[in-house]
């Protein structure tokens, strides 16, 4: 009888170190797993699900002024954010933190499913900016710096693109044009369609 006792005592004991062992591997684990998750793999995480459903995000960009709204689409290097009614594009390397809530915090962390990565995430920053130069859709460009610059943008090149400068809401035509610029991709904060046509 002694020695089914001991015996006992012996899986107990073996059981409850198996059990704490397997916890340390399944935290070294989750460790592991999220030191691979990159930052566009949580935006992407952030857009999945019903539209309406979709988390609350403030993007704090590196001018200090904040975007927000919802995540719309996420590609190689810009998130489409839908903000009151209009579409904005901000460029990744113009954020410098994103704001929400905890819950959502923790749901961008876990893993989406596994594939290939659609056509949205695979397009940069100049491919969607091109589709705006097809369309001739109005933006608001504001710069890095805070400036807010109105118009049509004409040509996106490999790494900037070229604005004709005209008043919101206005068609863009020779005679309205006021200006050009040209705008290097690394001093977009973020961009703004004015058109109500959703990309």
């Amino acid at each position: 009888m002694r020695w089914d006792r001991f015996f006992e005592d012996l899986q107990d004991q073996f059981d409850a170190e198996w059990e704490a062992e397997r916890a340390i591997l399944d935290t070294e684990g989750e460790r592991l797993r999220l030191a691979k998750v990159g930052l566009r793999e949580r935006l992407v995480e952030l857009g999945r699900g019903d539209p309406a459903a979709r988390a609350e995000v403030w993007f704090e960009l590196r001018d200090d002024s904040t975007v927000t709204g919802h995540v719309s689409a996420v590609g190689a290097d810009w998130v489409g954010v839908e903000s009151a009614g209009r579409t904005g594009i901000i460029p990744v390397g113009s954020i410098a933190a994103i704001g929400l809530d905890h819950a959502d915090m923790l749901r961008s962390a876990r893993p989406g499913p596994d594939g290939r990565p659609s056509l949205t995430e695979r397009m940069t920053l100049g491919f969607v900016l091109r589709d705006l130069v097809r369309r001739r859709v109005p933006v608001t460009v504001l710069t890095a710096h805070g400036r807010a610059l109105t118009g049509t943008i004409d040509r996106a090149g490999a790494d900037h693109l070229d604005l004709a400068l005209h008043d919101p809401g206005s068609p863009r035509r020779a005679e309205a044009v006021r200006g050009h610029r040209l705008v290097p991709f690394a001093a977009v904060g973020w961009v703004r369609v004015d058109a109500v046509e959703r990309l």
